[in-house]
C-alpha cells in the first residue's frame, strides 16, 4: 500500500485509530466493499493459460509436461499448474475445462476457451501444417456467443447434463479473463519483420483485442481481468533465436522486451478508455511483465537458479533447441528431452512457458492488486474503479 508509506502516524495513536485513518486517507472505496462473488470463469487467450484446448483439438505434448502436479500431460504448457488454476482455487473453483475437450468435461463453473499458440489478429500460418492456432481470439468470442445459448439448450432439456452446464445468472456474475497478445509479437520478431514494424502493428493488435473485449462484453460479461504480455526478452526461444541481440543487465534481449513494453503501454491506454465506453463493466488491467521481470532480475530472492535456462530442453547455453523440444522426439533420434532434476529451482519450463513454481509466484503477486490498475486484490474484481 504505496500510500502508507507517505503518512506518518504519532507513536501514541492506538490500533484502532490507525484503522480509522487508513480507511478515510485512502482514494478507493475498495475497502469497504465485500469481496466478490464469482461463480465461474470464463477464460480467452493462448498457451500461458490453456488448460488443454490444443491438445483436445490436435495433440497433448507428451511427458515430462504436468509431471510436478498432475503427473501427466494435461495440455498445459508447464510442467503443472498454471495462473488460471491459481485464480479458480483463489475463488474455491475447480480448474478450467477447456472448451474444446469433448470428454470428462465439466462447464459447471465455467469454461476455457485458450488454445496454445492463439494470436488476437487471424493468424497467416495455421496448425498443424503453420505455427499459430486456428482459434485465435475472435473465434474464441464466436465460441463463447454459441455456448451460451447451447447451455440454456441443455438446461432446459434437464437431466444429468444440466448439471454440467453454467446456470443462467452466472455469465453475468462470472469472471472473464484474459491472456493474450504474445504470440502476435512472435509472429513478428520471426516474421522477417524489423523491430520497428513490429511496433507499427501493434496499435491493430490492441485494436482487436480491444474489439473482443466489447463483443464479449455485449454477451453480458461485467467483471474482467485482463493480463499483459510478459517479458518475451528473457524466454530462452528469443534468446537462442537471436543470440546477436543486445542483453540488458540480466542477460534478457533488451529490444524485444521493449516492444512487450510499447504492447503493454497501448493495452493499458486502450483499457483505460474503454472503462468510459463501458460504464457498467470492471476492467483490471493486470501486469504480469513486472512480476515476471522481477524473477530474472533477483532469481535467488524467489529461490531460482540459472534463471535463463530452461529446465526441459535438448541443450545449447539456453537448454533450447527446436530441433527437439520439451516432450518432442530429438531429430534423428529415439530420445525426448527430459526435465531437470528440480523443476521448483527454475522460472522457464520448456524455453517458451514458466514452471508451476514461477507461475505461483506472479499470481501471489498480481493478486494482491500491487500490480493491478486500478489497484485492487482479485478478489475485489468485480468493483468498478471510481476515482
Amino acid at each position: 500500500m504505496r500510500f502508507m508509506a507517505q503518512i506518518k502516524f504519532p507513536c501514541h495513536m492506538s490500533l484502532a485509530s490507525l484503522v480509522i485513518v487508513i480507511l478515510f486517507t485512502t482514494t478507493s472505496p475498495i475497502f469497504a466493499t465485500k469481496d466478490c462473488y464469482f461463480p465461474a470463469i470464463f477464460n480467452f487467450g493462448a498457451s500461458n493459460s490453456d488448460t488443454g484446448g490444443l491438445a483436445s483439438a490436435f495433440e497433448a505434448p507428451g511427458f515430462p509436461y504436468g509431471e510436478t502436479y498432475f503427473n501427466r500431460s494435461t495440455g498445459r504448457y508447464s510442467d503443472g499448474r498454471i495462473i488460471l488454476d491459481f485464480i479458480a482455487q483463489n475463488f474455491g473453483l475447480p480448474y478450467l475445462s477447456p472448451y474444446l475437450n469433448s470428454l470428462g468435461s465439466n462447464f459447471s463453473h465455467g469454461a476455457n476457451f485458450a488454445t496454445v499458440a492463439s494470436t488476437i489478429r487471424m493468424p497467416t500460418s495455421i496448425l498443424p501444417q503453420g505455427k499459430f492456432s486456428p482459434f485465435f481470439l475472435t473465434v474464441q468470442s464466436i465460441q463463447f456467443k454459441d455456448f451460451i445459448p447451447k447451455t440454456k439448450l441443455i438446461r432446459d432439456q434437464g437431466g444429468v447434463f444440466s448439471t454440467l452446464v453454467p446456470k443462467e445468472d452466472y455469465f453475468s456474475k462470472a469472471l472473464y479473463t484474459f491472456d493474450i497478445g504474445q504470440n502476435d509479437l512472435t509472429a513478428g520478431f520471426f516474421g522477417n519483420t524489423s523491430i520497428p514494424q513490429v511496433n507499427a502493428t501493434i496499435p491493430d493488435i490492441v485494436g482487436k483485442f480491444i474489439e473482443n473485449i466489447k463483443n464479449i462484453y455485449n454477451l453480458g460479461a461485467r467483471s474482467f481481468w485482463i493480463h499483459n504480455t510478459g517479458p518475451i526478452g528473457c524466454l530462452p526461444l528469443i534468446l537462442a533465436s537471436f543470440p546477436s541481440s543486445i542483453k540488458d543487465g540480466y542477460g534478457c534481449a533488451l529490444k524485444y522486451n521493449e516492444v512487450c513494453q510499447y504492447f503493454n503501454l497501448k493495452l493499458k491506454e486502450a483499457l483505460t478508455q474503454l472503462r468510459n465506453d463501458l460504464p457498467l463493466a470492471a476492467i483490471t488491467y493486470v501486469d504480469v511483465y513486472s512480476p515476471k521481470y522481477s524473477l530474472f532480475q533477483n532469481p535467488k530472492k524467489y529461490g531460482f537458479e540459472l534463471p535463463l535456462m530452461a529446465c526441459c530442453g535438448n541443450g545449447g547455453k539456453y537448454n533450447f533447441n527446436s530441433r527437439g523440444r520439451c516432450g518432442e522426439v530429438i531429430t534423428g533420434t529415439k530420445k525426448v528431452p527430459g526435465s531437470c532434476l528440480n523443476p521448483s529451482s527454475r522460472i522457464i519450463w520448456d524455453g517458451v512457458h514458466y514452471t508451476e513454481a514461477a507461475n505461483k509466484i506472479v499470481f501471489d503477486q498480481i493478486s494482491t492488486g500491487a500490480f493491478t490498475d486500478p489497484p485492487i486484490p482479485l478478489n475485489m474484481t468485480c468493483h468498478k474503479n471510481s476515482t
